[in-house]
């Protein structure tokens, strides 16, 4: 995860070296403004991962997540078009129902509540995959309306690209199971104490279970649909030795996630590490990871 904070003279490395170094695919936030981030410099994801496409040529780019808080399937829709033919068919959408933060806070808009986040992220999710799948999508919903809106000329990945949904409660797991080419989790569930390591663990063990028999409800393979682990969502930075980071990726996988990620590290909090942990996990540890 490389978060949308530097002007492009300097983030342009950091995507150029995440491809470098071995990593599947690299990550941005898409928010409007970050929690203690806020009043710090910050860019749009889509321009973000745009340019990132343009220099790199294997690694997949994401966002984690894009929500209905300011976005609208519609407009949306070309915006996934559009990085996914740049990049060649390595963009991964990374979508979630959003929180009550700034993004909600910013436009001047009420707070909404968490069921209604999930039915509105339905929609959302819905409606977006008619327009990347279909010629020509009239839609009127709750939340969403659409009107002779147009795919073409449809994405690079077919039939479009990949969902990985954001989901950590059983409705926003529905959202997945319907849509989703992937799933990640932060396992975070609503008062989850956080600083306590284990407690996490066994959260994500609950989540990981809850979410298998959701897939089953809806006629979907648990084994064959990614999980992906916000692996930063812990109490430890997940770059904070590679001992730990070796520990994570097995207790990970025993759950298992198929796929972990990882922030880039910052010089202050959030995220805060060295860059020569980042490097030995990239020469050390991400080789053994490849031949199995």
């Amino acid at each position: 995860m490389i978060l949308p904070e530097h002007r492009w003279w300097a983030a342009e490395p950091l995507w150029r070296m995440a491809e470098e170094y071995g990593f599947d695919h690299a990550w941005t936030y898409d928010h409007v403004g970050w929690r203690s981030l806020v009043d710090k410099p910050w860019f749009d994801a889509v321009p973000t991962l745009t340019a990132a496409a343009t220099v790199t040529s294997r690694i997949k780019l994401g966002t984690l997540v894009s929500s209905p808080n300011f976005r609208h399937p519609v407009h949306f829709a070309r915006e996934v078009t559009a990085l996914d033919d740049v990049s060649d068919g390595r963009f991964l959408l990374g979508t979630g129902s959003g929180s009550q933060g700034f993004d909600v806070r910013v436009f001047g808009g009420q707070p909404v509540s968490s069921s209604d986040r999930v039915e509105r992220f339905a929609e959302f999710t819905e409606l977006l995959d008619n327009i990347l799948t279909t010629d020509n999508v009239s839609f009127e919903g709750k939340y969403y309306s659409a009107v002779e809106a147009r795919r073409s000329p449809g994405c690079v990945q077919t039939p479009r690209v990949p969902f990985v949904v954001a989901a950590e409660g059983t409705r926003s797991m529905g959202v997945a199971a319907r849509f989703g080419n992937g799933w990640v989790t932060t396992g975070r569930p609503s008062g989850t104490d956080v600083t306590d390591g284990e407690r996490w663990w066994r959260s994500l063990r609950d989540n990981t279970a809850r979410f298998e028999e959701v897939l089953l409800e809806h006629g979907r393979v648990p084994g064959r649909v990614p999980r992906y682990l916000n692996a930063d969502a812990g109490p430890t930075y997940s770059l904070s030795s590679v001992e730990h980071f070796r520990d994570l990726l097995g207790r990970a996988g025993e759950l298992g996630f198929t796929d972990v990620i990882v922030h880039w590290p910052r010089q202050e909090t959030p995220f805060q590490g060295r860059e020569s942990v980042l490097e030995e996990v990239a020469s050390e540890v991400l080789p053994g990871l490849k031949e199995r």
